[in-house]
């Protein structure tokens, strides 16, 4: 592991890997599926993510990872919150849809499914594993991305089955 106060001069720097390997590699990373969603002046967008992980339990925190080119990118960041929906085996239809993997316009992604909202407004399966209903903290831009952080102001589990994941290009659960 490089530490960061390695020999190599500033001007090196290491060549980075192909944006096609750099995917391919990540497709071995298997991650929970999840439907990042957002409400701003009764506008709804939403997109299927692996990328969320939490933060720290004290305060609540977690974080997700949206591309500047998705729809829900800016409205999350002029609502300041979002919902982070964990979803089951028995919801990869929603996953699908909210990929725009089903063939359906974007305007149909809120049709599949019943939504809710707790504190922020911000919409919340029902019956996933569990929603996550949050305040934006703070943004990192990062690549072609940004980096949301946010604080859990609410949440929702149930127990309705196992997460569902996504690995080597394809959607899975977990082995008994």
């Amino acid at each position: 592991m490089a530490s960061a106060n390695n020999s190599r001069n500033a001007e090196e720097s290491l060549p980075d890997v192909s944006p096609d390997d750099f995917k391919l590699g990540m497709r071995q990373l298997a991650a929970s599926v999840n439907v990042i969603a957002v409400e701003y002046r009764g506008e709804h967008e939403g997109l299927t993510a692996t990328a969320a992980c939490s933060i720290s339990a004290e305060p609540p925190q977690l974080l997700i990872c949206v591309n500047r080119s998705a729809g829900a990118h800016n409205l999350i960041r002029a609502a300041g919150s979002f919902s982070l929906n964990v979803l089951s085996t028995a919801q990869e239809d929603i996953a699908l849809r909210f990929a725009g993997m089903d063939g359906a316009e974007r305007s149909e992604r809120f049709g599949l499914g019943v939504w809710s909202e707790l504190v922020t407004g911000a919409p919340l399966l029902d019956g996933a594993l569990t929603n996550f209903d949050c305040e934006l903290v703070q943004m990192i831009e990062a690549g072609t991305h940004s980096v949301y952080i946010g604080r859990v102001v609410g949440i929702r589990t149930h127990e309705n089955g196992g997460p569902l994941i996504y690995g080597d290009a394809r959607f899975t659960g977990l082995a008994d």
